[in-house]
């Protein structure tokens, strides 16, 4: 073989490795966006547009790189695609290192907790590699697990609520079982490990969390329709599927009146590499933003279609928009926040009032998740009388309540919403302590048969 030959040779060698190189580069998606699924108290984000730390609402997208930090009465969950779910309590940081896909489409999740105490509850699969770093110590996930991580200045404590967890770093490989805690020394490699762990003021909070969606993730809903899990619960919770001929089967939240329109209430949120992100108000505002198509059925009203599972979209999909009804279209320049109609709801205190006023139109805005019981059924009677309904209200998800009996109407100044239609005294009701899971009721006449519909 010649010099020549031989050069060449290393020379188409070294060109197939750079490509390979940027194949193995490039193989990894970073597309991934989770889910800011619960808010109360103060709670900002950096979101990585240079400006540092700024207000945070409901259904936010928390992007790799993102990071999340609640104040001295702030509380916040993540929610992953899969239902595993990351809290923070009062006075944490957490940072979203990475948020990725792999070659075989794994999902690939790191979070860094700075300062504070999270809890995670895991329900990934054995192919995602899902790592929380705190200190000088890591845990990766490898089975599903319920744990707590708290930090402090001068030593960390794990606590495993279910499952095994393998922990690395400066102490070294070692594996913690359910019911135990591991206490570690952030300034050396020493830890102690014990069959017990203290409880901390906020485990019934995050059990309270972690039981909400226990309850409803799966619980009467069409769950062939998304091969996702973030934001089912609160589909669910805050409303009922149903099919309609010509659309298939389709969405729609309780309480709406014949005004009512799914973009109304929300705002335009910059995200750098994305640009705006519509963000809804509703607390159940995830999914049908993020995937599927909303459509106007005539005798129904807006439903959401689902569906456009292979990725998510940043303006949310519309067909057959009734002619007066404004469409969401996202800013042409600047990165500053944008509200439109009722804007984004204000994050809600810790505290919760005993007792809720819901009114027609209201589409569940004000309703904090797992608060109020049979939730459809005061649908039905909010829809049969045309007017406000009364309710009582369970902690579910609050630490603590309000110490004296006060009434918030969802539809006052502080929570956004607009005035009730008629002056008529709400209906009067209480709910009862335990329940099962509302289960879909809708019959009204069907729509005209269309003769295509999106795909």
């Amino acid at each position: 073989m010649t010099i020549d030959r031989i050069g060449k040779t290393f020379a188409i060698w070294a060109v197939l490795a750079g490509v390979l190189l940027v194949v193995s580069a490039s193989a990894e998606s970073k597309a991934r966006i989770v889910r800011l699924s619960e808010v109360q108290g103060s709670v900002q984000m950096d979101r990585g547009t240079g400006d540092g730390f700024d207000k945070t609402f409901l259904n936010m997208p928390v992007v790799e790189g993102s990071r999340l930090k609640t104040g001295d009465d702030g509380r916040a969950e993540v929610e992953f695609e899969d239902g595993s779910a990351l809290r923070i309590v009062p006075n944490s940081e957490v940072e979203f290192t990475r948020l990725a896909l792999g070659d075989d489409g794994q999902k690939i999740s790191t979070m860094q907790l700075a300062a504070g105490t999270a809890y995670i509850n895991y329900r990934g699969k054995k192919s995602d590699e899902f790592t929380l770093n705190f200190g000088r110590e890591s845990v990766t996930l490898t089975e599903q697990s319920h744990f707590r991580v708290g930090l402090g200045n001068d030593q960390a404590t794990l606590a495993v609520f279910k499952g095994r967890l393998n922990v690395s770093g400066q102490s070294g490989p070692f594996e913690v079982d359910e019911k135990h805690s591991a206490t570690f020394d952030i300034n050396s490699d020493r830890y102690d490990v014990a069959k017990n762990y203290e409880e901390s003021p906020y485990d019934d909070w995050d059990k309270q969390q972690s039981e909400y969606h226990d309850r409803y993730a799966a619980s009467n809903s069409y769950r062939s329709s998304s091969p996702y899990a973030y934001g089912m619960s609160d589909l669910n919770y805050y409303g009922s599927y149903m099919s309609v001929p010509g659309y298939g089967m389709v969405w729609q939240p309780y309480f709406l009146d014949a005004s009512w329109s799914p973009f109304q209430d929300g705002g335009w949120v910059y995200y750098p590499g994305a640009g705006y992100m519509w963000v809804s108000s509703y607390p159940w505002g995830w999914m049908p933003y993020r995937y599927g198509n909303w459509a106007f059925v005539p005798g129904y009203g807006w439903v959401w279609q689902p569906g456009y599972w292979n990725t998510w979209y940043a303006v949310p999909r519309v067909v057959n928009p009734p002619r007066r009804v404004a469409v969401p279209v996202p800013p042409v320049r600047g990165r500053g926040t944008v509200m439109l109609g009722r804007g984004l709801t204000v994050n809600p205190a810790s505290g919760l009032p005993q007792r809720l006023t819901i009114t027609p139109g209201s589409a569940g805005l004000g309703v904090p998740r797992g608060t109020v019981r049979n939730l459809d059924r005061f649908a039905r009677e909010v829809n049969k009388n045309a007017r406000p309904v009364e309710v009582s209200t369970e902690p579910g998800g609050r630490i603590a309540p309000p110490s004296r009996s006060t009434t918030r109407s969802l539809n006052s100044a502080d929570s956004g919403t607009r005035p009730p239609s008629s002056a008529s005294s709400p209906s009067q009701v209480s709910t009862p302590r335990v329940a099962p899971p509302p289960a879909p009721s809708r019959t009204p006449s069907p729509p005209p048969v269309r003769s295509s519909k999106p795909h």
